[in-house]
């Protein structure tokens, strides 16, 4: 079973995220960081066991996701891992960034539960699919 990193600051988009996760009963461990700082330290330092799966918010304090992913994608250790972005931020300039940084995806936040436990249902679907080495 994969363990997965959440960079997300609002409170209840992790709420949202967490009971998403038992609505689809999907048991993988779910460590969560409130901003890339937080991520890049709890991966670096072996405090949590290494995500293969990263789902990102871009709008964070102190190191959004954008910068997140440039520091990500610059570390040997970590470049490989998939991320998928998770965000309300519909810029095309995000997209273009998020896309350019190898995100593995880039999902708008929708505005109701029921569409946002379907968008978890399906990353589930396909990080099940992928294989890994």
């Amino acid at each position: 079973m994969v363990n997965i990193l959440l960079v997300e600051d609002d409170e209840v988009d992790i709420m949202n995220v967490q009971r998403a996760f038992k609505k689809n009963s999907i048991n993988n461990p779910l460590h969560i960081a409130n901003n890339g700082l937080e991520a890049l330290e709890m991966l670096r330092s072996g405090s949590i066991p290494m995500p293969p799966i990263v789902i990102l918010d871009i709008n964070m304090p102190k190191m959004n996701g954008i910068e997140f992913l440039q520091e990500l994608r610059k570390d040997p250790e970590l470049n490989r891992i998939s991320v998928f972005v998770m965000t309300t931020s519909n810029e095309d300039s995000d997209k273009i960034n998020a896309y350019n940084l190898n995100v593995a995806g880039y999902i708008l936040k929708p505005l109701s539960f029921e569409k946002f436990i379907g968008a978890v249902a399906t990353l589930d679907r396909y990080w099940k699919l992928c294989e890994r080495p």
